[in-house]
């Protein structure tokens, strides 16, 4: 690991430690680390307007306790990490979508999914790692899948989770599901970002599991640590101006697990099964009564799925 980086201990986990970490290319990134620095690494890349910390605290435990040291930031534009102004013109969303949704490319975003991808290869490189294993989930998953074909290097093996390579005319997020995640809240006070959040996870996550109590502790803690709502609609423009990853996931041959939930209504099952039909030698893992979310009760399995692929 580098050195020259100044730790301090997370406020969020006894077990982790907290480090800024400049990539000279304009962008800081808010990181946390906990592990035997001699244990392999795994970098967990998390999804859309996520802050690091929906990687939950319990799931990162069971990784290291399983032999691992486990890396997870804040991605730019969210959380602790810098964020970025939008100097173009202000893009029409939905005319995006409908592009996007037919395989037609997009332009205007202040940046995209490579870049992001770039950011995470600067990371691992910055960290003084030589390669690391890679975990994304949902957007995270695509970046990992632009960092596996474009930074093999940096890789040794991949997993993803509940992801997406966004080909033309896969099935579409219900609805429901979409908007209730890039939808704004009633209010932008704290109340009203607890109960918008709760009920995101009540329409994406895992029905039957969903823990009202712990989502609305998580959900004061982030919006307490940081709020920004303007890069959640800049990391969705990422995606829209992106596009399809199929040839991306073609140009991929590093060992890869592609996990995905039976439940899932945001990215249903066919957007994971489309990965890894894409990637070369790529296996699939359903689990079953999981949504779009990391709720306690699979995190056992999801950790043992993921150790197992690593090891």
């Amino acid at each position: 690991m580098n050195s020259a980086l100044q730790y301090s201990v997370s406020p969020y986990a006894h077990f982790m430690q907290e480090t800024k970490v400049d990539l000279g290319n304009g962008i800081q990134l808010h990181v946390e680390i906990g592990g035997n620095p001699d244990h392999p690494s795994i970098l967990l890349i998390m999804g859309l307007g996520a802050q690091m910390l929906f990687w939950p605290d319990f799931f990162c435990k069971s990784l290291i306790d399983q032999g691992f040291r486990v890396i997870r930031f804040d991605n730019r534009d969210i959380g602790l990490s810098s964020k970025i102004r939008n100097k173009g013109p202000r893009l029409n969303t939905f005319k995006l979508m409908g592009r996007f949704a037919f395989g037609l490319s997009n332009h205007g975003s202040a940046y995209d999914l490579y870049d992001m991808a770039d950011d995470a290869a600067l990371l691992i490189e910055r960290l003084g790692l030589e390669k690391a294993h890679i975990i994304g989930a949902s957007m995270g998953g695509m970046i990992a899948q632009i960092i596996a074909a474009k930074h093999p290097d940096k890789v040794d093996k991949v997993g993803l989770l509940f992801t997406s390579n966004n080909q033309p005319f896969l099935a579409p997020p219900f609805p429901k599901q979409l908007f209730s995640l890039i939808g704004r809240p009633a209010s932008n006070d704290e109340e009203g970002i607890i109960h918008h959040s709760l009920k995101v996870m009540q329409t994406i996550g895992s029905p039957g599991y969903l823990n009202q109590i712990e989502v609305m502790q998580t959900a004061r803690k982030l919006y307490q640590r940081s709020y920004h709502p303007a890069g959640v609609l800049q990391q969705f423009l990422a995606i829209l101006c992106t596009g399809s990853l199929l040839q991306i996931d073609k140009q991929i041959d590093k060992p890869t697990l592609v996990v995905h939930g039976s439940k899932d209504r945001l990215l249903p099952s066919s957007h994971g099964r489309a990965v890894s039909k894409a990637i070369s030698g790529a296996k699939f893992e359903l689990i079953e009564g999981m949504g779009h979310d990391i709720p306690a009760h699979f995190i056992p399995q999801l950790s043992g799925l993921f150790a197992k692929h690593f090891k």
